[in-house]
């Protein structure tokens, strides 16, 4: 125990990180509770108080949040960073990251995506803060750069190296390597050096015209990238809750509905114009027939019948008969009129009426 405090004066208050500490203990805390506490609320659990609703109107934590932030930025200022005030503040600023970056999908998003897909990147959000806070305590600085050393050529071509190499792993969609490469000199190196992720903006920019970089991007998005993402999630759901699956409130659930809305009256527009062209081939089929018949029957009278004794069908009418059939069933014809133009109802089979109202015994 002797060797822990003294461990703890040397490096924490002799170094006058106590303040950076405790923020990062306000932070971790201040996330920890909410999120037991919604979780609480979620289930129904009806020892936990609940959400904060006065007057019907639900307060998210966010602004409480706010209300730390502030009060905490306000008095360092206020008390001019003097001591023990500076460890105060520094505490309840940590709490107000901790709320507010809870709901950072929500400020994000402009909606309430708290249990949805979407809500995930406020735990990317606390995740990063937490880790970015956390390499400040141990003395990890952006960049490299070591305070009180004087300024060499070397150390500014390493850091602008590292600033390049940075953005250019975000902008290949590393987001968690390109921004702890911020930090850690040499991890952003690497995401720059590697393919980007498939849906990036570098490899819309870059492997448009390069189709084997791009499979190549794939095939590793398939097989390394998913099994992370399967290990995140798991891991996001352990820490946040499980989302749910189609969110009833959210704008992205009538997105789903409409698409497939769509695809269910495209799927029956094409059946039904798979109908009208068996039935307009059917038709012309009986026409060609009724005319074969009749010129046949002229035929006859008239000596138009072959050397055989067969009538001659017309030229032309039954071949594209025939061929309209194996169209239709080849699927080729994809665009047909609402009604098959050029058909009149026939005369013989009168429309049969039919009325739903229930017949009336007496």
């Amino acid at each position: 125990m002797t060797t822990l405090l003294d461990g703890y004066r040397d490096h924490i208050v002799a170094t006058h990180k106590q303040p950076l500490l405790l923020l990062l203990v306000g932070f971790i805390t201040s996330f920890v509770f909410i999120r037991f506490s919604v979780r609480m609320i979620r289930a129904q659990v009806r020892w936990w108080p609940g959400n904060v609703t006065p007057g019907g109107l639900h307060i998210h934590h966010m602004v409480f949040g706010l209300g730390f932030l502030l009060a905490g930025g306000i008095g360092v200022f206020a008390t001019y960073g003097g001591h023990p005030w500076i460890d105060v503040f520094g505490l309840l600023f940590g709490i107000g990251c901790g709320l507010v970056l809870d709901e950072f999908a929500l400020i994000l998003h402009l909606d309430d995506v708290y249990w949805s897909e979407q809500g995930r990147k406020s735990v990317d959000a606390v995740i990063f803060g937490i880790l970015f806070t956390g390499l400040l305590l141990i003395g990890y600085v952006p960049l490299g750069v070591v305070p009180g050393e004087e300024t060499r050529w070397g150390l500014v071509t390493v850091i602008s190296i590292n600033a390049l190499a940075s953005i250019v792993t975000l902008l290949k969609g590393k987001v968690w390597t390109g921004l702890l490469g911020i930090m850690v000199p040499g991890l952003s190196w690497i995401g720059a050096i590697r393919l980007g992720r498939p849906s990036s903006p570098w490899a819309r920019w870059r492997y448009a015209t390069r189709p084997r970089r791009r499979a190549r991007a794939l095939r590793r998005e398939r097989r390394l990238h998913r099994r992370a993402d399967i290990a995140r999630t798991w891991l996001f759901d352990l820490i946040a809750g499980a989302p749910d699956k189609v969110p009833a409130n959210h704008p992205a659930a009538h997105r789903v509905a409409e698409r497939m809305a769509a695809r269910a009256s495209a799927h029956l527009d094409a059946h039904t114009a798979r109908a009208l062209a068996r039935r307009s081939a059917r038709l012309a089929d009986r026409r060609s027939a009724a005319g074969a018949a009749e010129h046949g029957a002229g035929g006859r009278g008239a000596g138009g019948f072959g050397g055989y004794g067969a009538p001659v069908d017309p030229p032309g009418r039954e071949g594209g008969a025939r061929q309209r059939r194996r169209t239709v069933r080849a699927g080729r014809s994809r665009t047909y009129a609402a009604r098959p133009t050029g058909l009149e109802a026939r005369p013989d089979r009168p429309r049969r009426l039919r009325t739903h109202t229930p017949r009336i015994r007496r």
